[in-house]
């Protein structure tokens, strides 16, 4: 799927994919819509105003990364099935520090009880990528839950970011399309999805990686306390200050294509290039995307939207109804 191309300074008007075909919304009472519309109008600026666009996109990519397509039954395939919120999955080492974003939308989630804790981090992960100045992401709604702890996916699913990797991989090209393989995606995908690191920071005391802070994390992004890139029609964000962490882009609260320029530069000893950063570039077959992406924003929104709603979708067990769309 592929949408019209956008300059960036078109870019702040918020563009979307291409529309999909439309998706019938046959409404259960197990799919409570209107919750779901509400939900979305509030964690758009709630997201915001607590700057948590990083960790919010990773709560949900975390929560359906755990997808193995050769396993057929529900939940024991895992994805986004919402079993994140459970011990021991969330203690696992690669979700260290994901709790936080637990108990920054649980408050949420106790207004909109009809809404599945998996539909809660899916729509939380692209609400923080469209409030960040990033595209809208089609995304559709109506997931199943995980019940109980017994029900979490194993750790080891998630990718590991250096050597030595889990899996016995001898590159972090391989690594990744091991990992990314077994859910089903592409090297297209594994490349896109990477884009999403121009939002956040690695801290050292959550994944080993980045340092305590830098010129970048000490301050802030940006210079004000609206979009870090002077947008208007964004949302105020405020300015954290004093953060930890090593960040991948300048402005880490802003979504756009920064990613890839940075780590094909390799030009900031302040800003984070790990293994399985450096390979998009570096693999041949990676390359020719991670080029594109450098070089055309538009593009990379685009391509961007497919992968994230594919990712959203992993392993999912749909209601009664489901998926609805809400726009």
């Amino acid at each position: 799927m592929q949408s019209a191309r956008v300059s960036r300074t078109a870019r702040h008007t918020r563009p979307s994919c291409r529309p999909q075909r439309a998706v019938a919304v046959r409404v259960s009472a197990k799919v409570n819509v209107e919750q779901l519309k509400a939900l979305k109008a509030e964690l758009y600026n709630y997201i915001n105003s607590r700057g948590c666009n990083p960790i919010s996109v990773r709560l949900g990519w975390h929560d359906s990364g755990t997808y193995d397509k050769n396993i057929a039954e529900f939940p024991a395939r895992g994805g986004a099935n919402g079993s994140i919120r459970f011990k021991p999955e969330i203690d696992h080492g690669a979700n260290k520090g994901l709790a936080i974003a637990l108990a920054i939308l649980n408050p949420i989630k106790k207004k909109y009880p009809d809404v599945s804790y998996a539909d809660l981090f899916q729509m939380a992960s692209a609400t923080a990528i469209e409030a960040s100045g990033g595209p809208k992401i089609p995304m559709r709604y109506g997931r199943k839950d995980a019940k109980g702890p017994e029900e979490c996916s194993p750790d080891g699913r998630l990718p590991g970011a250096a050597h030595p990797f889990a899996d016995g991989s001898g590159s972090p090209a391989e690594h990744l399309r091991r990992v990314f393989y077994r859910m089903g995606l592409n090297d297209q995908d594994i490349v896109v999805l990477s884009g999403g690191h121009t939002l956040g920071r690695a801290r050292p005391e959550r994944s080993g990686f980045g340092a305590e802070k830098t010129k970048y994390t000490d301050v802030g992004p940006g210079t004000s306390t609206a979009s870090p890139s002077g947008a208007t029609d964004r949302p105020v964000t405020p300015k954290p200050v004093g953060q930890q962490g090593t960040s991948w882009t300048v402005n880490w609260l802003e979504f756009d294509n920064s990613y890839f320029k940075e780590i094909k530069a390799k030009r900031d000893s302040d800003l984070l290039v790990l293994p399985t950063d450096a390979c998009i570039f570096e693999d041949d077959q990676f390359r020719p995307y991670a080029e594109k992406y450098a070089a055309d924003q538009a593009a990379f929104f685009a391509d961007y939207c497919v992968s994230h709603q594919k990712l959203s979708e992993l392993g999912v067990e749909w209601e009664e109804g489901a998926p609805v769309t809400l726009d």
